[in-house]
């Protein structure tokens, strides 16, 4: 079978920056940190001090890691020292992030921006929106991502921040790496590598040592993605970074895989899982298990590769990974055909079928057909098995037109760039010429007479104007996109406010349902929840973010109307939402349904749409 290959995007999902900037070797430092600790007083030097002490151990102990971040906002309050406030609300987030809880970063990342917003403190609020771009990245949402960096990239040149920006020069990247947008992200990334060997900064430079040896793979050049990892793994082993040696040591695990070296990958994943378990990541323990399993089976060992898969399966869903879990159930499928057991292989694939939809996982389903192909073929069920296998073609044949199409969306953007260096180099020229010309002695000028004067004069006029008109376009432009992106956060807002009114309100509600059946007078808490029932059925909420999606998306709702007459109103909400990328959980809050009841909306939609099995209805809202 064909490998579908997606590129690990390291340093995109786990990465934040260190919070002051600086490159702090983290387990070395810890004792003689420590040992200040216990000796100063509970002020405002000890309060920045616990953010050091938390760095120091955010990636070798990370339990500690929360445990100094607490008390720094702790001790921070009690002084009212709001700037380490802010600093210990993202070192919080930056707890909850590395331990897969997405929703928990978000909230603690989003407080210290605001609270850095207030303070004036620009630095730390442009580090704030870098974590926050992460956890955009890693929900799928990489055009939002990539706005928020470029704003970042603008705010680090203002500041002359040449290391933060090549942070966000190597994040950059990691956006296009995801996007497919290779070439890009080498450039990036390439230009982020230079800075850091000009600043001497190790922990940085292996960090894009790793993005290149994700490149590298996402290109199958495993022998030089190992290269890089091994280079970027001796820099962490030095530094003490258990959380990226975890990482690397699994990454490499992968590449000698690859590169068909099984005893290899065997030791290196055996090693990673060990690291992993002792920092207790389960991200990085769920990829360890899983190229086990497949490396296992390759050695012939197919029992043990089953077992550690399944393994890989339970934590996959005990920590809502479903990209990792689809790779996962694909895997076990393979080895159950390997072995001759095609009902066990169709059983885990009706599950992948089932979840690719929901996660819009176009190249794992694609494989998850063909190899449901094969088991229906194994049980000499031919007509199951012609389907499957149209299905993969299907699917395969979109994949390669939707790359070849990202190739050439590439090609155009680095071909509209380096067409726009060259139309700079030329008024470059330009100027240079009117200033050579302004040179030319007196006596020429009085031998040649007026005419010149008043030709120069004419030149000078209409460059000028030239420029002025480059100018006036690019402010509109500015202007326009400023406006745009205040209405999509001013979007964004009124539906997560939505959402988290209603859980609210939902939540309040059931307190007070327990209340009245404990108390005798039950008319008070009737009337409560009298009140909260009216609230979560309001629609003025609904409309005003309406009013506000109609400004951002205009025409949207007019376009689904005139193409599917048949949708209801409901309907029309949940392709708003859908429309905006938000996730299952936050629709059914905002709608006031369960997460049962989402799924149960989207099917019900899918069949009003006339939508088959191997279309998306996400692509169908995107697209309308």
């Amino acid at each position: 079978m064909k490998q579908f290959l997606l590129p690990v995007l390291g340093l995109s999902l786990f990465h934040i920056a260190i919070s002051n900037g600086q490159n702090i070797k983290y387990s070395k430092e810890h004792d003689s940190l420590l040992k200040i600790y216990h000796t100063i007083p509970n002020d405002t030097a000890k309060a920045s001090l616990l953010g050091k002490l938390h760095l120091s151990v955010l990636y070798s102990d990370i339990e500690l890691a929360k445990k100094y971040a607490l008390e720094q906002l702790q001790l921070s309050t009690k002084l009212n020292y709001v700037k380490r406030v802010a600093f210990a609300n993202y070192n919080i987030g930056g707890y909850y992030k590395n331990v897969g809880q997405k929703d928990s970063a978000r909230y603690y990342f989003e407080k210290a921006k605001r609270i850095f917003l207030t303070s004036d403190y620009p630095r730390g609020e442009v580090i704030a929106n870098n974590a926050l771009a992460i956890l955009e990245l890693a929900e799928g949402n990489a055009d939002r991502a990539l706005e928020m960096i470029n704003e970042n990239i603008k705010r680090r040149i203002s500041m002359e921040d040449s290391v933060g920006l090549a942070k966000e020069y190597n994040f950059k990247g990691g956006i296009y790496e995801h996007k497919g947008n290779f070439q890009l992200a080498y450039q990036y990334v390439l230009k982020a590598l230079e800075i850091y060997k000009k600043k001497d900064q190790p922990l940085d430079k292996a960090d894009a040592l790793y993005v290149l040896s994700s490149l590298e793979s996402g290109f199958e050049n495993f022998e030089k993605s190992k290269e890089y990892s091994l280079e970027a793994l001796s820099i962490y082993k030095a530094q003490g970074d258990s959380f990226y040696e975890a990482l690397l040591t699994v990454g490499i695990g992968q590449d000698y895989y690859n590169l068909e070296a099984y005893e290899d990958a065997k030791n290196y994943l055996l090693n990673g899982l060990e690291k992993a378990k002792i920092i207790k990541s389960p991200v990085i323990e769920g990829m360890a298990l899983r190229n086990l399993g497949r490396t296992y089976i390759k050695l012939g060992k197919v029992d043990e590769g089953i077992r550690h898969l399944k393994s890989a399966v339970k934590l996959n869903e005990d920590n809502d990974r479903p990209l990792a879990l689809l790779r996962t159930l694909n895997n076990i499928s393979e080895a159950y055909n390997e072995i001759g057991n095609p009902d066990r292989a169709i059983s885990y694939m009706n599950r992948a079928v089932r979840l690719s939809d929901s996660v819009e996982a176009p190249t794992l389903l694609a494989a998850a057909f063909e190899i449901r192909s094969k088991a229906w073929k194994q049980k000499k069920e031919y007509q199951n098995a012609l389907e499957d296998y149209e299905r993969f073609k299907f699917l395969e044949d979109s994949i390669f037109t939707v790359k070849k199409n990202k190739q050439i969306e590439e090609l155009r953007t680095i071909y509209e760039t380096e067409k726009k260096e060259q139309q700079i180099a030329k008024q470059e020229q330009a100027i240079d010429l009117l200033e050579e010309k302004a040179k030319v002695s007196y006596l020429q000028k009085l031998l040649l007479g007026g005419s010149i004067g008043f030709l120069l004069l004419l030149l000078g006029f209409g460059y000028y104007g030239f420029r002025q008109k480059i100018r006036r376009n690019r402010l509109e432009k500015e202007k326009l996109d400023a406006e745009l992106a205040f209405k999509k956060k001013e979007l964004t807002t009124h539906a997560l406010h939505l959402a988290k009114k209603n859980e609210v309100l939902e939540s309040l509600k059931q307190k007070a349902e327990e209340f009245k059946e404990k108390e005798e007078s039950k008319k008070g808490y009737q009337q409560l929840i009298k009140t909260i029932n009216f609230d979560l059925q309001n629609d003025n909420n609904w409309e005003n973010f309406a009013r506000y999606f109609e400004e951002v998306h205009k025409d949207f709702n007019g376009n689904v109307k005139a193409k599917y007459p048949q949708v209801t109103s409901n309907e029309l909400r949940l392709l708003a939402l859908l429309k905006m990328n938000l996730s299952s959980k936050e629709i059914a809050n905002i709608l006031n349904i369960s997460p049962e009841g989402i799924k149960k909306a989207r099917y019900r939609l899918r069949k009003k749409l006339d939508i088959t099995t191997e279309d998306s209805l996400q692509d169908l809202v995107l697209s309308l």
